[in-house]
């Protein structure tokens, strides 16, 4: 039994439910029979994957559903060994090279180059290609997006690269520039998709509760459709009041933003240190903890102090992605923060003292 998102993820570019004037443009650049390197971009959960494997079917047909899961082996020059997951099928593959960490650049040009320097067997029928999806564009280290340039350079004429990212802020000059971008923002009218899909399950879905699921989930549409389901199984029939579940890890974030507010101390910190390793160990990306502990922390404070810890948090957020620990970093925030914060409480209480 497999999850709405899954059951209902189209399988062709004509099902897809919006942005349809892009489908019609991918749908044209597959009929002219080829295509150059192609770079998608947009918010998570905005249907960029969708879109990749929509586009893949209408090049080789169903084939490209037909997975497979391999475990390949790469040695860096230190002879160190890498083991990566990859998802490939006999027309595509898809990798995900920030999983090797500081060690992706090596993934990257041993992946792409044993790929392209197999031919198809029958060229005629199947494309003279080979197509190679490279997921987290953005989390990779700058060599590695450099080797990635000189590589998809060279293989050009045996295969085609699709890169696939959040934000291309993080993606080098060089690298989008041999790229056709493509971005898929994400969807204004989640309601309406939920309502669809609830339709499909023979479910009644009221208005109230579809657009409650809706804004909560931050025009994610793959989470709107998790949480609907969380929802059915919690309680059915729906009722406009039901509660909306959260993610554990967002309840525990905040939880973690409260407490930093309440005390700033040695003892605290520690505190924090340890729920933050927590979300670590539980695979939540540092830049997800960084952004989500923001959100939080300028809810209590005034205009000024936004301005000072927004920065602060854009400037630990940057040491994140230039360095290796990230705990170092999101730990020096939380510091920093209690260290400002602590200041303006005290300035604040001073003021009220000479009043």
């Amino acid at each position: 039994m497999s999850l709405w998102v899954d059951k209902y993820r189209p399988t062709s570019l004509s099902k897809l439910d919006y942005h349809k004037d892009l489908a019609e443009q991918l749908k044209n650049l597959i009929q002219s029979g080829d295509f150059p390197h192609l770079l998608f971009y947009g918010p998570s959960g905005a249907g960029k994957k969708t879109r990749i494997m929509a586009m893949l079917r209408e090049l080789y047909g169903a084939g490209v559903e037909k997975l497979r899961v391999e475990h390949q082996t790469f040695e860096t020059p230190s002879k160190k060994k890498i083991e990566i997951t990859t998802v490939a099928s006999n027309y595509h593959i898809e990798i995900n090279p920030s999983d090797a960490k500081n060690n992706d650049r090596v993934v990257i040009q041993g992946m792409i180059k044993s790929v392209a320097q197999t031919q198809q067997l029958d060229a005629i029928s199947q494309k003279n290609f080979k197509v190679i999806v490279v997921m987290e564009l953005d989390r990779l280290t700058k060599d590695a997006q450099h080797a990635l340039r000189r590589t998809m350079e060279k293989y050009i004429s045996t295969c085609r690269l699709i890169l696939c990212c959040n934000s291309t802020s993080r993606v080098i000059p060089a690298v989008r520039s041999r790229c056709l971008g493509i971005r898929v923002a994400a969807p204004t009218a989640d309601e309406a998709l939920l309502h669809g899909v609830c339709k499909k399950e023979g479910l009644t879905l009221n208005q109230e509760l579809a657009v409650r699921i809706a804004e909560q989930s931050k025009r994610n549409l793959r989470r709107a459709l998790l949480m609907c389901e969380a929802c059915k199984v919690q309680q059915y029939p729906f009722t406009p009041d039901q509660p909306v579940s959260e993610a554990e890890w967002e309840i525990y974030l905040r939880e973690t933003a409260a407490a930093i507010v309440e005390q700033q101390n040695p003892k605290r910190l520690l505190e924090v240190r340890a729920r933050l390793y927590e979300l670590l160990c539980h695979c939540i990306p540092p830049d997800v903890i960084i952004k989500g502990l923001l959100s939080e922390l300028i809810v209590n404070s005034d205009g000024q102090l936004k301005t000072e810890i927004t920065a602060l948090a854009a400037f630990y957020e940057h040491r994140i992605q230039m360095g290796r620990k990230a705990i170092f970093h999101l730990e020096a925030f939380v510091a920093k923060f209690m260290s400002i914060y602590k200041r303006f409480l005290d300035e604040g209480m001073a003021a009220m003292d000479f009043m």
